[in-house]
């Protein structure tokens, strides 16, 4: 110390710290009121800035506080660039933790924009949070006087240990970022794998891929998995897609009149059902002369992956009352089966009307 401590320097660092800490609640409720406002426009940067407020500013007031308390005190030379290293340190912290809030929100928010879904991939979120709070923590520690080269010599040599005890989750994770990267798969894209499994993508993590299927359970697919798998997208290049309806008359049936009924059947589903295309073209292409009629597809437009149950069940129950209107059957498949009572073996012959045994035939002995 420089000199001895004195009453008026215990009231004015406790002052200090006092008005810190009154300047940090009151930047606490600040920040509150900010939020509260933030929710209301349209712009969601601001909300991220004033998350990232929330413990930055009541945490540098506080910081403040003490450093003014601090410096009121005689401390020595050497206490008082500790306390100040440290102070600063502190301070670089929060700022850290601020940003990385700022910058995986603001990550979040381009994913979520590029998507046009509430779900966003969530990998490069993480990532981006953990390269800021690396990088902070290593300004900290270089404030604090810790030399980080052979901290980061340490982390090169234990990396590459890690790297060979976690090849499955490194190769998940570079695997999500591929996938990410390449935009193949978005989250809200609707998916089909070659071994089955399909639904909704929901997130992309750092080690696997979550879809949503129609029965709204969550399947966990691993993004190695994911990249090596034959997919359909049904979302890509766009949502819109077309389904086929088979459908079959029978031959006695007028084709032109077929295929103006079923045409204006779906020009009906089209303008009334909910998710179809309305400025979709329909189209009936027969193609099939089959055993007991005339086989045809129907092309209806839906305006995703999942409206199409709706679209066909809807289709198919006005097809079907408008064909039974105009007197279009649409036969089911027959077939005549002739015995001739020679052919049967002689156990199943009929007995013959004398009552008399039949004579067995040639054939028979």
């Amino acid at each position: 110390m420089t000199r001895d401590l004195v009453l008026h320097d215990w009231i004015v660092a406790a002052i200090a710290l006092a008005a810190g800490a009154l300047a940090g609640l009151v930047l606490r409720a600040l920040v509150r009121w900010l939020a509260r406002h933030a929710l209301r426009t349209r712009w969601s940067g601001d909300d991220i800035i004033v998350d990232a407020l929330r413990t930055l500013a009541p945490g540098a007031a506080v910081i403040a506080g003490a450093a003014v308390a601090a410096s009121a005190l005689p401390l020595s030379s050497k206490t008082g660039a500790v306390v100040s290293h440290s102070l600063t340190a502190l301070l670089i912290l929060f700022a850290t933790f601020g940003a990385a809030r700022v910058v995986a929100g603001l990550v979040q928010s381009l994913a979520q924009s590029r998507t046009g879904v509430a779900g966003s991939a969530t990998i490069f979120v993480n990532i981006t949070r953990v390269v800021v709070v690396v990088m902070g923590v290593l300004v900290a520690l270089e404030t604090m006087g810790v030399s980080i080269a052979p901290l980061l010599t340490a982390l090169g040599v234990g990396g590459l240990a890690v790297a060979l005890a976690l090849q499955d989750t490194l190769a998940n994770l570079f695997a999500g970022v591929h996938i990410l990267a390449s935009k193949t798969v978005q989250p809200g894209d609707y998916i089909r794998l070659s071994s089955g499994e399909e639904g909704y993508v929901v997130d992309i993590n750092w080690r696997n891929t979550v879809v949503r299927n129609l029965s709204n359970n969550l399947v966990i697919i691993p993004n190695g998995r994911l990249a090596r798998t034959n997919m359909t997208n049904y979302t890509q290049p766009e949502q819109q897609l077309s389904i086929l309806v088979q459908v079959g008359v029978g031959y006695e049936s007028d084709l032109e009149r077929v295929e103006r009924v079923t045409l204006e059947v779906v020009d009906g589903v089209m303008a009334d059902i909910n998710g179809a295309v309305p400025d979709h073209e329909g189209a009936v292409r027969f193609h099939t002369f089959a055993d007991s009629r005339i086989n045809f597809t129907v092309i209806l437009g839906v305006g995703e992956f999942s409206d199409q149950y709706r679209i066909k069940h809807e289709f198919i129950k006005r097809l079907h009352e408008r064909f039974r209107t105009e007197g279009i059957s649409i036969p089911a498949p027959t077939r005549t089966v002739a015995l001739h009572q020679d052919d049967l073996p002689p156990a199943f012959r009929p007995p013959r009307p004398d009552g008399l045994p039949r004579v067995p035939l040639q054939a028979d002995r």
